[in-house]
């Protein structure tokens, strides 16, 4: 066996057990997800830009929703989400390197039933937050 079959046979292995539970049928059928492209969002402080935060978002649909649909909708997610930040910044008053997860939600919650009809989205999960630079806010005194 050459390593090209080798490697092949161990990504299906992977992609399989990954994919057995839902292909078992035990259950219901697994909820359908949509993962967002990243997104980098300004933290907002005394009306300055202090730092960015890449933010990386999932939406968990109902079961009404077409998972295409709302997959070729990406850019529109996206398009909101960043004009909501610069609007209403998600900026914590205590740390410059992270955002407001439950703020950033319900944001996308509202923009999620304007841009895929409403009830769509079942839930807006932010599963990754990465800062551009490690910023301190200044401390009072």
């Amino acid at each position: 066996m050459d390593r090209r079959q080798l490697l092949s046979l161990i990504a299906g292995g992977i992609g399989m057990s990954a994919a057995g539970p839902a292909l078992a049928g035990g259950g219901g059928a697994a909820p359908a997800v949509v993962n967002l492209q990243g997104v980098g969002l300004p933290v907002i402080a005394d009306g300055r830009v202090r730092n960015y935060v890449f933010v990386s978002v999932r939406l968990h649909l109902s079961g009404s929703a077409n998972m295409e649909a709302v997959r070729s909708k990406d850019a529109h997610f996206r398009d909101a989400l960043v004009k909501a930040a610069h609007r209403t910044p998600f900026t914590l008053a205590d740390n410059w390197s992270s955002l407001d997860a439950t703020a950033l939600s319900r944001a996308m919650m509202a923009a999620a039933n304007r841009i895929a009809g409403r009830g769509k989205v079942s839930r807006v999960e932010v599963t990754n937050q990465a800062a551009r630079r490690r910023v301190d806010p200044p401390r009072t005194r």
